[in-house]
C-alpha cells in the first residue's frame, strides 16, 4: 500500500503501547495520518498520541467517526475488552468493518458475540519487539474471513515485523508461549549471561554490552543464514573447546526439558486466561 489511497479509514481502539508502534509502522509505510482515527479515554496518551502523529483523529469515546472506519483494530487489556466491545456492536450490522483483534487471550467466538455476532474477526498475537517494528505476529481468522481480509490484516501487522497465520485458534495459545512471552526469556538469558559475566571478573558495562550485543548478533545470524540454529550451534562448537564446556553444562542441567516446561506452562496459562477473560460479567 505505496500509494496513501490505498490505504482504508482505520479506527484503533486503544491507544497503548502496542497502538502506537503500529501507528507508527502505518504512518511510515504511507498511510495518511487523518485517515486513522483513535479512541483512547486517557488524557495524557491522546496528548502523546497528538505529539507524535500530528493529524490522526483522537477520540476519548467511540462515536459516529468509528463507524466509518473499514478496519477497527482492537488494541485495549484483556479484562477491558467485553463492555468496550459492546459499545462498539452498534455499528457493526450496519458498517461490517474487519475488526482485528490484539487483545490477549480472547477467542475469536467471545469477540464476535460482545460485537453482536460480528462475522470478520481477526484475532492476532503481536509481541513487544513490534514497538521497534522487529515485532513476531501470527494471526488467526475463521471462515467468514475472506482471502482479500486476510491480505488486508497481514500487510496492517508487517508495518511492525514478520506475519504468519495459524490453522487453528488453539495454536495461538502456543504462539503466546512461544513468541508473546518469548522476549521474557531472551531477556532473561541476557541478564543471566552479563550476571555470570560479572562473576568472572568483567565490570558490569561490559558485561551487559558483551550480553545484548551477542544476543542480537546471534539472532542476526540466525535469522539471515541458511543454516538451521542447530547447524549453526554445531559450527561454533568445537569438540573439546571452550562452547562445548559450556553446552555440556546446559546438557546435563537438562536445558532442553526446562524450556518445554517452561513453554508449556506458558500455552496452559494462555488457555485459562482465555476461559477466565471470555466469561460474561
Amino acid at each position: 500500500m505505496n500509494d496513501p489511497t490505498e490505504w482504508p479509514l482505520l479506527a484503533l481502539i486503544g491507544g497503548g503501547q502496542m497502538a502506537r508502534a503500529l501507528i507508527g509502522g502505518w504512518v511510515a509505510g504511507g498511510a495518511i495520518a487523518e485517515r486513522i482515527v483513535v479512541v483512547e479515554p486517557a488524557v495524557d496518551q491522546r496528548a502523546w498520541l497528538a505529539e507524535h502523529f500530528p493529524g490522526i483523529r483522537l477520540l476519548p469515546e467511540a462515536n459516529d467517526a468509528v463507524s466509518q472506519a473499514a478496519v477497527w483494530v482492537l488494541a485495549v487489556k484483556p479484562q477491558l475488552i467485553a463492555p468496550i466491545a459492546r459499545s462498539l456492536s452498534r455499528w457493526v450490522t450496519t458498517r461490517q468493518p474487519l475488526v482485528i483483534s490484539i487483545v490477549a487471550g480472547i477467542r475469536l467466538t467471545d469477540l464476535s458475540r460482545w460485537l453482536g455476532n460480528a462475522p470478520r474477526v481477526v484475532r492476532s498475537m503481536p509481541n513487544r519487539p513490534a514497538l521497534l517494528g522487529l515485532g513476531a505476529t501470527a494471526l488467526y481468522a475463521g471462515s467468514d474471513v475472506t482471502p482479500t481480509d486476510r491480505a488486508l490484516a497481514s500487510r496492517l501487522l508487517h508495518a511492525v515485523g514478520s506475519v504468519v497465520w495459524v490453522d487453528t485458534e488453539a495454536q495461538i495459545d502456543a504462539v503466546t508461549a512461544v513468541s508473546g512471552s518469548g522476549p521474557a526469556y531472551f531477556f532473561l538469558l541476557i541478564e543471566l549471561l552479563e550476571a555470570a559475566g560479572v562473576a568472572q571478573g568483567l565490570p558490569p558495562a561490559i558485561a551487559r554490552q558483551l550480553a545484548i550485543d551477542t544476543a542480537y548478533g546471534a539472532a542476526s545470524l540466525a535469522r539471515t543464514a541458511t543454516d538451521d540454529p542447530k547447524t549453526l550451534r554445531q559450527q561454533v562448537t568445537s569438540e573439546g573447546g571452550t562452547t562445548a564446556a559450556a553446552l555440556a553444562i546446559f546438557s546435563a542441567a537438562q536445558l532442553d526439558r526446562i524450556v518445554a516446561d517452561a513453554v508449556a506452562a506458558a500455552a496452559a496459562r494462555a488457555h485459562q486466561l482465555a476461559d477466565e477473560f471470555g466469561r460474561d460479567p
